[in-house]
């Protein structure tokens, strides 16, 4: 199933989400600051954009230039957030859970103590849970 045709193909808008969710540093490279413009009217698009957490974790974004296909559906991509604690993961599928499509509701699975699947407003679908400790 392939995400609507309305999603947003600005990767500031997204990164500027997963910022308020997560928290962290943005660290932002546009195609003119990189000398690597096709397009003067996308000279400003993001060429690379990172988000890095106080707790080390990273979420990485670009703008998809008009010269390249761009289909969500046929490449699609999970994201997924693994957390220490029930609270840190509660927290944050309460933040990407605003606008999305829930797939799986947050809840106890037969493997962690919790886990969720959705597929964000930007077409990305994410799993959470609760990491467990393996042993062997």
């Amino acid at each position: 199933m392939s995400p609507p045709p309305e999603l947003p193909r600005d990767a500031r808008v997204a990164l500027d989400f997963h910022r308020s969710v997560f928290g962290g540093r943005i660290t932002v490279a546009t195609d003119d600051d990189a000398h690597n413009v096709t397009d003067p009217a996308e000279s400003d698009q993001m060429m690379y954009g990172e988000i890095l957490s106080d707790n080390g974790f990273r979420v990485m974004v670009y703008d998809v230039p008009s010269h390249t296909a761009w289909d969500p559906g046929t490449i699609p991509v999970f994201v997924c957030v693994r957390g220490v604690d029930a609270e840190e993961i509660t927290g944050c599928w309460g933040e990407l859970a605003v606008g999305a499509t829930i797939l799986m509701p947050l809840a106890p699975a037969q493997w962690t103590p919790l886990y969720a699947m959705l597929r964000d407003r930007f077409g990305v679908t994410g799993v959470l849970d609760v990491e467990i400790a393996w042993e062997g």
